[in-house]
């Protein structure tokens, strides 16, 4: 499996391309493995890194994000203990860590020496790492759907439908306290699709409750708050924070403030 992980990068010239590569197998190989544990009955996959492996969102991710959907048959720590299994019996050196003392679960697998390996560092100990955040406590109101993905590896995920991932994605770009270029690259990618995408309102208004305080926004109005972030964003921090992780790195040009206002006039 290690030798099938490398192959994958064999002629590449780019080494931020190859370390997204790489990075990217270990994220198929880690659902995968949860997928062998039965995971996908309690949890969903969320998040941008879902987008990719759902609808080949043309942009890299770094985490795999899930949200607890059933709290029957949930066992964070036993599932990365597999996953850490599996990787070593495929020819990997991982460390694998795992936290579950907050509502947001957390773990790390971390490869030693496949970098090195690749050729893409003359450090052996420098580490190709991804992170896993399970939400224990998600805002209701998300649906869901199941099906078989296969990017790199075959397996069967349950995964929030697009108008919910869309409600987590205007979520975290009006919540986040920092701007993130990579939450308005797909931000952008979900108002250009054809037919539209509907947030769903009421896990937006939800998720909003949560965080900012119950009655401060209104998720009917998320066009105007998205607007009012927009008029306040530095693009060029935006374009240098997402580029490194498109496939085609000139595609952060797209994200501009007459383009974001644009898409956000609606149908």
């Amino acid at each position: 499996m290690k030798e099938e992980s490398l192959a994958l990068i064999e002629g590449m010239t780019d080494p931020g391309q190859a370390r997204n590569r790489l990075r990217e197998y270990l994220q198929a190989f880690a659902l995968r493995s949860f997928h062998e544990s039965e995971a996908f009955r309690a949890v969903a996959f969320v998040g941008g890194t879902a987008l990719r492996f759902l609808h080949n969102l043309p942009r890299f991710s770094e985490d795999l994000d899930f949200s607890l959907v059933s709290e029957a048959g949930y066992a964070g720590r036993d599932w990365m203990a597999k996953l850490k299994r599996d990787l070593v019996f495929a020819g990997f050196n991982p460390e694998v860590t795992w936290n579950d003392r907050k509502v947001v679960h957390t773990g790390w697998v971390r490869l030693s020496g496949l970098l090195h390996e690749a050729g893409l560092s003359g450090h052996p100990a420098e580490k190709l790492s991804i992170k896993v955040e399970i939400d224990t406590r998600p805002p209701a109101g998300a649906h869901c759907e199941r099906r078989i993905v296969t990017r790199h590896l075959t397996f069967l995920v349950q995964y929030f439908d697009t108008p919910s991932l869309l409600a987590g994605k205007l979520h975290a770009a009006l919540a986040r306290q920092h701007v993130k270029g990579r939450d308005w690259y797909d931000l952008v990618w979900y108002l250009s699709q054809r037919p539209p995408v509907a947030p769903n309102l009421t896990l937006l208004q939800n998720a909003l409750d949560q965080t900012q305080g119950a009655g401060r926004f209104d998720a009917r109005s998320w066009r105007e708050l998205v607007r009012e972030r927009v008029a306040a964003m530095d693009f060029k921090a935006v374009c240098d924070d997402v580029s490194p992780f498109l496939e085609r790195p000139q595609e952060a040009a797209l994200l501009s403030r007459e383009n974001l206002e644009g898409l956000l006039q609606g149908e």
